[in-house]
């Protein structure tokens, strides 16, 4: 329970600093995901093997940019705390 004269919220750059954190923790169950789809067939059942690679590799494609942007955002949210703040995730500086 929170002491008299704090704020009952937390600050706008953490909440969203762990959002992104979670948003990197879901990334694998979202890849399986898109991953997993196309095995599920057509109406019939009628699985095409040319289009079902070539959506593969975008879902891949897709995977690594969407890594890559969350890595490169919260690099830049950790490099912009303050002296007396403290990154999560380590003891590195």
């Amino acid at each position: 329970m929170p002491r008299r004269g704090e704020p009952l919220f937390l600050e706008r750059q953490s909440y969203r600093r762990r959002r992104m954190m979670d948003l990197a923790r879901l990334l694998p169950v979202l890849g399986l995901f898109a991953f997993m789809l196309p095995l599920l067939g057509g109406p019939e059942g009628i699985s095409r093997t040319a289009a079902n690679l070539v959506y593969f590799f975008l879902a891949w494609f897709a995977l690594i940019v969407m890594a890559w942007a969350l890595a490169r955002r919260l690099c830049r949210e950790g490099l912009d705390s303050g002296p007396g703040e403290t990154r999560e995730g380590g003891d590195r500086p």
